[in-house]
């Protein structure tokens, strides 16, 4: 299974459209998907008293997570930075096993022409530290407003077989590293 973790809690947001597509692509490839959406993240996690015990709504995001042959995180550019709220759900999650020798890959999105690459590089730095398995391909799309239709589509074929060669790279990727692993 693949999760994909779309960054933002900002409903209607861009990168819930490019979460919804690169979650299309995937399944097109015939893999199992759980998509996680921050904006649907339980209240009560943001009790400081969520540090020291989580609330029992926040499982629907751990398991997950937990269960994930491999994550895609979508994430925008917000002040030449990743979301908080991306962070803190980071922060949140169970540590060390939430990352520890876990795929992932990374989409950056943004209105500007560097696509959240610095958002990205950040994030490849922490889940670096966190021990993933960092998938070197990574997506950019800048100036997203201007290659989403109204209804939220993609329009730029460029982009299109970007993100489909992504996720065709990165399905190859998780399933060698799940075969090595199952090696004796």
């Amino acid at each position: 299974m693949i999760v994909i973790v779309s960054g933002t809690n900002r409903p209607g947001s861009n990168t819930c459209k490019i979460t919804a597509h690169v979650e299309a692509l995937y399944q097109s490839l015939g893999v199992n998907t759980h998509r996680l959406d921050l904006a649907e993240l339980p209240p009560e996690i943001f009790s400081p008293t969520s540090y020291a015990e989580k609330p029992a709504a926040f499982k629907t995001f751990t398991d997950p997570i937990l269960a994930a042959d491999g994550l895609v995180i979508v994430t925008p550019e917000y002040n030449g930075s990743l979301p908080g709220i991306l962070k803190y759900f980071i922060d949140m999650l169970p540590f060390p096993e939430s990352f520890e020798q876990r795929p992932v890959c990374f989409v950056g999105l943004a209105a500007g022409i560097w696509g959240a690459l610095r958002p990205v590089e950040q994030l490849q730095a922490i889940f670096g530290y966190r021990n993933a398995y960092v998938f070197p391909e990574r997506v950019f799309i800048p100036g997203v407003g201007k290659v989403l239709d109204p209804a939220g589509r993609l329009t730029s074929p460029d982009l299109e077989k970007r993100l489909a060669n992504q996720a065709a790279g990165f399905v190859s990727f998780v399933e060698k590293l799940r075969a090595k692993k199952l090696q004796p």
